[in-house]
């Protein structure tokens, strides 16, 4: 059997999408489009035909025509998916000029359909729009996001709050439905004797934090210190920090695996009620769990609470009430060595491993019978 695989924006080595690859070229033939700046050319290694594209000069400030731009790379896609012969058709995106065109197209030909959706895509496609045109921009990614996922066979999302709110809202069929958190790679034992009185922030991509700066001042003045793993900033000017530029993967979760808390709490938008970071389980979360730290969650970031309340596995906060959320922190330190234990208990729960990784090649092989 051979799949197409659409990284559309996504770099070769994107975790979630090189994910899929891998694992399901054990088993079938794999065509793997993804976005590269190098002059590369095709080949083909093992089961998986590779296929760059490079870069599209991206506008800054203006939506429109960041569509505009857009329609020479969706054009690329869209002949992929025209003339490349495969039987499974697996979406990580979908392409922003024509946001229907691939999905046709593979029905057309009597393809199987995957619709991996990294992102709460009504809120989160042209995000900065606000106000009327925002509002009428988010109505407009509804009717074809529906239409897109009743073209697909199967749909698979990020996490049970996001798949319940969006089966309800479509009505599509929740038996077509599939959830594959963003797992960690491999797990680090926690050991408390090497745990620093250090909060860290990971990522490669900046967030807003004003409320959490003023938490982290207070727990600075108590002996903390705050590191940010991935980037340095200008956000994070008037505080006192550490900071590494971005890590390799192993690397990170070594410099992860030395803190005492990973705070991820943040605002990604204006909006605080943004469905993309509060029904989120992203990569940082998982991360942070399977290399034994404690996680400092947002308490409106519900699908991330919830985990952390049921397993006790770090302190859900209110950033906007800065006495309270310090208490909690300094209450954790002091039944510190209870979370740890139960952040281990749990930690083969937050990473990719090979009975995950069956049941996800049994579901995407069943789709041909």
């Amino acid at each position: 059997m051979k799949i197409l695989i659409i990284g559309y924006m996504h770099p070769k080595f994107d975790k979630r999408v090189y994910r899929t690859v891998k694992t399901l070229s054990k088993v079938h033939e794999i065509i793997y489009q993804y976005l590269t700046n190098k002059d590369e050319k095709e080949y083909i290694d093992g089961n998986i035909e590779y296929i760059p594209i490079k870069d599209i000069k991206e506008t800054k400030g203006n939506p429109l025509k960041k569509l505009i731009n857009r329609k020479p790379l969706d054009k690329k896609i869209c002949n992929l998916v025209s003339e490349k012969n495969y039987d499974i058709l697996y979406m990580h995106h979908f392409l922003a000029s024509i946001p229907l065109e691939p999905f046709k197209i593979a029905k057309k030909r009597n393809k199987k359909v995957v619709y991996d959706i990294h992102e709460y895509h009504p809120e989160n496609f042209l995000a900065e729009l606000e106000g009327i045109i925002g509002n009428l921009k988010v109505k407009t990614v509804w009717r074809f996001f529906k239409k897109q996922l009743e073209l697909s066979d199967l749909t698979i999302f990020v996490s049970e709050e996001t798949r319940k709110d969006v089966v309800d809202k479509t009505n599509v069929d929740k038996e077509k439905t599939y959830i594959i958190p963003n797992y960690a790679n491999f797990i680090i034992k926690p050991d408390i004797q090497k745990k620093r009185k250090e909060i860290v922030l990971v990522g490669k991509v900046t967030r807003k934090i004003e409320d959490e700066k003023k938490i982290l001042k207070s727990l600075i003045e108590k002996g903390f210190k705050f590191k940010v793993i991935g980037m340095d900033s200008k956000e994070f000017m008037d505080i006192p920090h550490e900071y590494t530029n971005f890590l390799p993967y192993d690397e990170m979760m070594n410099e992860l695996s030395k803190a005492m808390f990973s705070l991820i709490s943040y605002n990604t938008v204006k909006n605080r009620d943004y469905k993309n970071d509060i029904y989120a389980l992203p990569h940082k979360f998982y991360d942070s769990l399977a290399a034994g730290t404690p996680v400092i969650v947002k308490e409106s970031f519900v699908s991330m609470a919830k985990q952390v309340e049921d397993l006790g596995l770090g302190v859900v906060i209110d950033p906007a009430n800065l006495e309270e959320s310090v208490e909690k922190i300094t209450n954790a330190c002091k039944n510190y060595a209870s979370i740890i234990k139960n952040v281990e208990k749990h930690q083969k729960e937050f990473i990719w491993n090979e009975e995950k990784e069956k049941k996800f090649i049994d579901l995407i092989s069943h789709l041909i019978k």
